[in-house]
């Protein structure tokens, strides 16, 4: 489970990168913000439960995967703004 923790760690470091940001961001991107945030909550209380099991494990690591990726998305789309 240290894999599920370093990528909770590094979620929630760009998440709070990212959140001082967001009252410049479009309606779309601040959309994308409150999606994202749900699924953050989901996948840290999910990885707070410390459950074994290769189906959890890869579970988490997707939406982790699709975190990041929503994350890059809103980064990239500040910075050209």
């Amino acid at each position: 489970m240290a894999d599920i923790d370093d990528l909770l760690q590094e979620l929630k470091q760009k998440r709070d990168q990212i959140r001082v940001r967001m009252h410049l961001a479009s309606k779309e991107l601040q959309d994308e913000w409150v999606d994202l945030e749900k699924k953050m909550d989901d996948f840290s209380k999910r990885a707070r439960l410390k459950e074994t099991g290769t189906g959890v494990s890869k579970a988490l690591g997707t939406v982790g995967d699709e975190l990041k990726a929503g994350y890059r998305r809103i980064q990239r789309a500040l910075k050209d703004d």
